[in-house]
């Protein structure tokens, strides 16, 4: 049932929709406008239908989203907004419903009167989710009726139809991919429910429930809002402060909105958004926001003689290690950096969102001297130990180990030089090493053998890391040096960089090491599609002179099925199980394994920074009980597990 929203509807009808161009190239270029065809362009289509759902939020007419994955694969996403206008479009002559479902640009968010903060896709979400859908169909509730339009890949059969008397408000809005532009057209729940929690996180007055296909539901509806969005993304870790710092602040038509808290970890991690919208590159409000954390705290700091011991001068990389902070400012008229929307340009947000953080950081010190003490104690460890990574890098560089010509011994380099045709095996154990160097194309294929597990950098500090041999080895055979100031990506000597592993827990263990420090350090290169896994099978069959690879219990099991049918039930089968790459030969290895015509690669995403931050600081931090749980709870979704 739809409610009543939580303001009078302004004057909003199809004066207000502006025309901008038509979409009938989306069918044919589907990645200029959502990304890709694949998992995340798909996932894509949903958040664009609820962005809309959001703008009427943050205008003030929405309270409610309802969003199920339906057991056709279809979605449907239900609010209690104001409705899209139904009326005729003065120069269009056509229902403003139709003109926003079928042509690109049409929208009210070129409209300052409808939308004081919006989001979304450029303006564009709705028209291109429908001309990507197989089908699409739309209800909207106002004005005492209810109204209906169908769509068959953009195109409408029918006008729009009023379908009888409601008392209800809002759109309903269900489509179903297009099987012939997407190459999977599976939705997953966990992917929309990490969004969608995300946005209810966002938006305090808002209730977000999502419905699975079996008709589960969750709801998610935060009243604390940013505090408990730290609280959430730092509950496997230990926290200094009793509870997040909030600050709030409007100035200028800008709103500001900020929460922070100091954890044990020796990671940063700032979540900023900008009208709901995830500025992972940051922008000019991130900006503002550490140049005020830097000067307030270091002010207060040297104003109540914390300091006085410190032998070196603070930088604000200190005041980085272990702060947890979510940054949301909502902007009239935000100018972002490329078509992306992760970086924000404009510069009057800076000073606003520094003012606004400054004023309220003073207060909050002054009223709470010892949750200074704190944040203070931890700052200068994190002074100390960037001090000894200094030290230690010089010495490295004396050394020769990190800015040099040479490369590691244990390097097995490939021929050609152009990094886009190059690839690094990083693979564990001298065994496999030796397999994969003998069996490997020597032309671009790169080794690179690992003794042991690496350091977990979840646990350590910098100048620790820069101890470790093998993660020292890692980064010089990469090339892209290491640290803030140095890291350079665009250095980096190979277009992709393969974790080969043994399918066991060890080998899994390694792979989720070597994964944190991908994640913590060289984040960058898990963006830019660098970072994969490779799949070794688990299983030889063989029957006779027949044999074949399995890399799963089922599909061994359907190799078997398959053998004892050739053979009339007379089968005698022979199943290798390989719990090391060392079992394999270097023919096995490289025809399973190695070889681009046939091998097959996982590529490491992050669909969601904050999820994945979750997982990394649950699994390889020092809190037990989050990582039995979190085990316990997915359990059930191991496929390959060797004990």
């Amino acid at each position: 049932m739809l409610e009543t929203g939580t303001q009078t509807p302004s004057s909003y009808a199809a004066t207000n929709i502006q025309v901008l161009d038509g979409i009938e190239h989306v069918r044919l270029r589907p990645a200029m406008y959502i990304g890709d065809v694949h998992s995340r362009g798909l996932h894509h289509l949903v958040y664009e239908i609820v962005d809309n759902s959001i703008d009427e939020t943050l205008g003030g007419y929405n309270d409610y989203i309802f969003v199920a994955l339906n057991p056709d694969g279809s979605v449907t996403v239900i609010d209690r907004g104001r409705g899209i206008p139904v009326d005729m479009h003065p120069e269009k002559k056509k229902s403003a419903l139709e003109l926003v479902m079928t042509l690109i640009g049409a929208g009210g968010k070129f409209d300052k009167g409808a939308y004081k903060v919006s989001g979304g896709l450029h303006g564009v979400g709705a028209s291109v989710v429908n001309a990507l859908s197989e089908w699409c169909e739309v209800e909207v509730y106002r004005d005492g009726r209810a109204y209906f339009q169908r769509y068959e890949r953009g195109v409408p059969q029918g006008d729009v139809r009023d379908i009888g008397p409601s008392d209800q408000r809002g759109t309903k809005t269900t489509f179903k991919p297009d099987h012939l532009i997407f190459k999977a057209t599976e939705f997953r729940k966990d992917i929309i429910i990490d969004r969608m929690r995300e946005l209810a996180f966002l938006n305090k007055t808002l209730s977000i429930t999502v419905q699975d296909s079996e008709g589960n539901e969750e709801i998610f509806h935060y009243e604390g809002g940013l505090k408990e969005f730290v609280q959430f993304t730092d509950q496997s870790r230990i926290k200094l402060l009793k509870e997040p710092v909030y600050i709030y602040g409007e100035r200028e038509s800008t709103i500001v909105e900020l929460a922070l808290q100091y954890n044990d970890s020796y990671q940063e991690n700032v979540f900023s958004y900008v009208n709901n919208i995830n500025t992972h590159e940051g922008g000019t409000h991130v900006t503002g926001f550490r140049k005020a954390l830097t000067r307030t705290l270091n002010a207060y700091a040297q104003k109540n003689d914390l300091l006085k011991n410190l032998k070196i001068t603070l930088t604000g990389d200190d005041f980085k290690e272990g702060l947890t902070a979510v940054i949301s400012v909502k902007v009239a008229e935000p100018q972002f950096e490329g078509q992306t929307k992760t970086k924000l340009g404009n510069s009057e947000t800076q000073s606003i969102v520094e003012s606004i953080v400054n004023e309220q950081l003073a207060e909050f010190i002054e009223s709470n001297p010892n949750v200074l003490k704190l944040i203070i104690e931890k700052v200068k460890g994190a002074a100390m130990s960037r001090e000894a990574a200094r030290k230690a890098k010089e010495l490295t560089r004396r050394k020769s180990v990190l800015e040099s010509s040479g490369l590691p011994g244990k390097l097995a380099d490939c021929s050609i030089n152009d990094p886009e045709h190059c690839e690094l095996y990083i693979v564990e154990g001298d065994s496999a090493g030796g397999s994969a160097k003998q069996g490997r194309d020597r032309s671009f294929q790169a080794i690179l053998p690992l003794k042991g597990k690496i350091l977990n950098v979840e646990k350590a500090r910098l100048h620790k890391m820069l101890e470790n041999e093998e993660i020292k080895t890692i980064i010089l055979a990469l090339g892209t040096s290491f640290g803030e100031e140095e890291f350079s990506p665009e250095k980096l000597r190979y277009g992709k960089i393969i974790i080969m592993t043994d399918a066991d827990v060890d080998g899994a263990h390694i792979r989720t090491l070597l994964l944190t420090f991908f994640f913590r350090y060289m984040r960058s290169l898990i963006e830019a599609g660098k970072v994969f896994i490779a799949q070794p099978p688990l299983y030889l069959v063989k029957s006779g002179k027949d044999q074949q690879y399995a890399w799963d219990d089922d599909e061994r099991n359907t190799i078997i099925e398959s053998m004892k049918k050739m053979q009339k039930g007379k089968a005698t089968v022979h199943i290798q199980r390989y719990k090391g790459l060392g079992e394999m030969n270097p023919e096995q290895l490289w025809s399973t394994t190695m070889d681009p015509a046939h091998r097959s690669l996982l590529q490491v995403s992050v669909e969601n920074a904050m999820e994945a931050d979750l997982v990394f600081s649950t699994l390889m931090g020092d809190k037990v009980e989050p990582r039995r749980d979190f085990i316990e709870k997915n359990a059930r979704y191991v496929r390959r597990l060797d004990v």
